[in-house]
C-alpha cells in the first residue's frame, strides 16, 4: 500500500533549471563558447556527482578578461527574474489536490537549501501542502542526489518503509539516488532535462497531465 508522495523541487515542481541553463547559454555564446550541458548535467539534481562551475568554466575558457564575479551577478539576477515568472508545473497542483483523497501523505527531499526551496514553495501557496521539506543542509555535506541521503532522511521522518513510497523526479541524478533509497520513481523531465536519459526510473513521463494519480497508484500497487 502507498502511503505517500515524496517529490523533487527543481524542475518537477518548478522549472527553475530552464532558466539557469538558457541564461548560460547565453553568457557562453556572447564569449564565443558554447554552454556544455553535458558537464552541467552531473551537477543537476545535486552535487554529489560533480561539483561544475559554470563561471569557472567560462573564466577557464576566456582567461583573466572576464569579470568572473560580474558574470556570476548577471547570471543570477537574470534566471531569478525568469523563475520568477514561472509557474507550478503541469500536473503538479492536481496530484497535490488529489492526493488527500487517496490517504497520501505528501513530502519533498531536494537536494537545494531550504531558504530556496521553501520561500519559492510559499510564494507558490504550496508550502501548507507537505507533511515535511528535506532540503540539501539538512543532511551531511557533499552528499545529495544522487547519494540517496535526502530520501533515507524522508522515510525516518515519516516513519516509512521505501515499499509505502512514491517518488516523483526530474533529473538522473534525482531518480539514481531514489534507486539507492530502494524507492519506486516516477521520471518527469521538463524541457531542459528531457535531454538526459533517466535510466532507472521505473516509469517515464512526458508530464504528470499523462498519468492521473488514480492510474499512477494503480499501476503501482497491482
Amino acid at each position: 500500500m502507498i502511503k505517500a508522495l515524496i517529490f523533487d523541487f527543481d524542475g518537477l515542481i518548478l522549472d527553475t533549471e530552464t532558466p539557469e541553463v538558457e541564461v548560460w547559454k547565453a553568457i557562453y555564446a556572447e564569449h564565443g563558447f558554447e554552454y556544455p550541458l553535458e558537464k552541467w548535467s552531473l551537477t543537476l539534481g545535486g552535487w554529489g556527482a560533480s561539483t561544475f562551475d559554470p563561471g569557472a568554466a567560462l573564466h577557464g575558457l576566456a582567461g583573466s578578461s572576464l569579470n568572473l564575479e560580474a558574470v556570476r551577478a548577471r547570471h543570477r539576477e537574470q534566471s531569478t527574474a525568469l523563475i520568477m515568472q514561472e509557474s507550478v508545473l503541469p500536473g503538479v497542483a492536481d496530484y497535490l489536490s488529489q492526493a488527500p483523497r487517496f490517504g497520501l501523505r505528501l513530502a519533498i527531499a531536494s537536494s537545494s537549501e531550504r531558504a530556496w526551496v521553501e520561500p519559492h514553495l510559499a510564494r507558490l501557496g504550496l508550502k501548507q501542502c507537505f507533511e515535511k521539506i528535506i532540503c540539501g543542509d539538512d543532511i551531511e555535506p557533499g552528499h545529495t542526489k544522487p547519494y540517496p541521503d535526502v530520501y533515507l532522511k524522508a522515510l525516518t521522518e515519516m516513519s516509512l518503509s521505501p515499499d509505502e513510497v512514491v517518488v516523483l523526479e526530474d533529473s538522473p541524478n534525482g531518480v539514481k539516488a531514489a534507486k539507492a533509497a530502494g524507492l519506486f520513481v516516477v521520471a518527469v523531465p521538463n524541457p531542459t532535462t528531457a535531454q538526459l536519459p533517466m535510466d532507472g526510473a521505473d516509469i517515464a513521463l512526458k508530464s504528470l497531465t499523462d498519468l492521473p494519480l488514480q492510474e499512477l497508484l494503480a499501476r503501482v500497487q497491482r
